[in-house]
């Protein structure tokens, strides 16, 4: 039996303090697959500054995917709900909204993958500033919650709603 492929897509500007969280999230998690041995999916992860049209190519053969990226709007210690396919504001811009990712992905006439945004607190996003002691708090307990997601082959959302446009800050 083939396992799901599971795609963990963080992004941020890793010299932009708590921006930082979405690759931040990515090295830790590729530090922990390198030994974590066999899980019941195939994880694979990406990090870039920011979502791009051309994500929606890396897309393609994914059953889960999970958006990770700091959020000014995000509730401690963090917040995780899934995720449709949906153009918006973004869809014009050279940066995507991950739902807008989806819909391209979509009219591309590919499967879209379930899909979650996982957003963690962020508050300090200055040029040259080391991510906050809060922030990289809530990391960790994003980070746990993903990781047992890994080892357990399913994952749960923590959130009651999401915001209807873009949801990262």
């Amino acid at each position: 039996m083939t396992r799901p492929r599971w795609l963990v897509f963080g992004v941020g500007n890793p010299s932009r303090g708590d921006d930082a969280l979405g690759p931040l999230f990515i090295e830790r998690l590729d530090a922990w697959l390198a030994a974590a041995g066999e899980l019941p999916v195939a994880p694979a992860s990406l990090t870039d500054f920011q979502w791009q049209v051309e994500h929606a190519l890396d897309l393609i053969d994914i059953d889960v995917v999970v958006f990770v990226d700091a959020s000014v709007r995000a509730e401690p210690p963090f917040e995780l709900g899934p995720l449709a396919a949906k153009f918006d504001a973004t869809h014009s811009t050279h940066a995507l909204s991950p739902a807008c990712l989806l819909a391209v992905a979509e009219r591309l006439g590919q499967t879209v993958p379930e899909a979650w945004l996982l957003t963690i607190p962020g508050r300090a996003f200055e040029l040259g500033a080391e991510p906050s002691p809060a922030s990289l708090s809530c990391l960790d307990a994003a980070f746990e919650h993903l990781r047992s997601s890994l080892i357990a082959g399913r994952i749960e959302g923590r959130t009651k709603t999401l915001p209807r446009g873009p949801a990262t800050g």
